[in-house]
């Protein structure tokens, strides 16, 4: 991992998190999917972790700004790992009141549309339920390996930048 370069890494980040990031609206959009919170709490992170790959491989940093770029990635990739676990736990064990909030057209029947917006970017869909499966797993668990992925590989690489 040492001879590798940083720069065409960090971008790669970012075309993987848009990539990703893009399969999501197309799930929304095309197959009618709806968000809930959780996912939503997740596609900012995921949002995050790219546009620091985006700035950190267009800045090219030295030592110091790597490990600043690393913190930061790690945080935002910990953040949403961690949201993730937690909505796979919620679909494995779902509760008996959904806790995620109430559906789009409930919304928009009952509140004002100055209301609703920001609801709507906080999610609508039920967080417990498993509306896409690839491979046995659900949308959560993929986000939590795209995470895992990001942090494990963001270790190597530093660690081999040490030696």
């Amino acid at each position: 991992m040492k001879n590798l370069p940083f720069r065409p890494l960090a971008l790669g980040l970012f075309v993987v998190c848009a990539g990703l990031l893009a399969f999501g609206l197309y799930l929304q959009h095309v197959k009618g999917i709806e968000p809930c919170p959780m996912c939503i709490m997740q596609r900012y992170a995921l949002a995050a972790c790219g546009l620091i790959g985006l700035v950190a491989g267009l800045h090219n940093p030295g030592r110091v700004g790597l490990g600043v770029y690393g913190t930061l990635l790690g945080i935002a990739a910990l953040a949403g790992g961690g949201v993730a676990v937690r909505q796979s736990w919620i679909q494995w064990f779902p509760p008996q009141v959904s806790e995620c909030g109430p559906g789009l057209e409930y919304m928009l029947e009952s509140f004002p549309l100055s209301s609703s917006l920001p609801m709507i970017f906080r999610g609508a869909g039920d967080c417990s339920v498993v509306d896409w499966t690839f491979l046995g797993l659900s949308i959560a668990n993929w986000s939590f390996v795209s995470f895992a992925t990001i942090l494990v590989s963001l270790v190597a690489y530093l660690a081999g930048q040490k030696r």
